[in-house]
């Protein structure tokens, strides 16, 4: 199963219980500033909501706390290739909302076009539950990027998941 709503609105794609994410957004700034915005702790707490720690190479390590819940990633980085790809583990701890946790890849590669970058973001081997609750919140996560790169105020996040949530699939709609 393959849900794409809108140009904008993200892709999932469903293998058995796995799924991938993919996105791709038009930025109106250079690939090093976007890099930078991925990879430096200091702009990933305001748009990502993120406290990182990340040794910056291949094989070094990102740890994460993401979000309102805090949630709590660590991973290796496969690719560091500054300023285009930055690739690494998603490895969550089972807990509550997620039994199972989880074991999953990111991607993002930036490729530049004249004064813009593409960003392609690829979040694969997410398990069917997380991808369905990945998918708007990660749609609102990129808006968020693009607001802070722009100097523009955030909408409320909880706010704004609601309503792009209609361009994916839901959690009950999967089952």
């Amino acid at each position: 199963m393959t849900t794409s709503h809108t140009p904008r609105a993200g892709t999932l794609t469903f293998v058995g219980e796995y799924a991938t994410l993919a996105f791709e957004r038009r930025i109106p700034h250079p690939v090093q500033v976007v890099w930078e915005a991925l990879t430096e702790p200091e702009h990933l707490a305001r748009w990502y909501m993120t406290k990182a720690v990340i040794d910056g190479r291949t094989g070094g390590s990102i740890d994460f706390r993401i979000g309102p819940a805090q949630l709590h990633v660590t991973g290796r980085i496969l690719v560091w290739g500054p300023p285009h790809v930055f690739e690494y583990e998603w490895k969550v701890k089972p807990w509550g909302r997620m039994p199972k946790g989880e074991d999953a890849i990111v991607r993002w590669e930036l490729r530049p076009e004249g004064e813009e970058t593409l960003l392609t973001l690829t979040h694969r081997n997410l398990t069917r539950r997380s991808a369905l609750g990945a998918a708007p919140a990660t749609h609102v996560v990129l808006e968020r990027l693009v607001a802070q790169l722009a100097g523009l105020p955030f909408e409320d996040f909880r706010e704004r998941v609601a309503q792009v949530q209609e361009q994916y699939p839901s959690r009950r709609e999967a089952h």
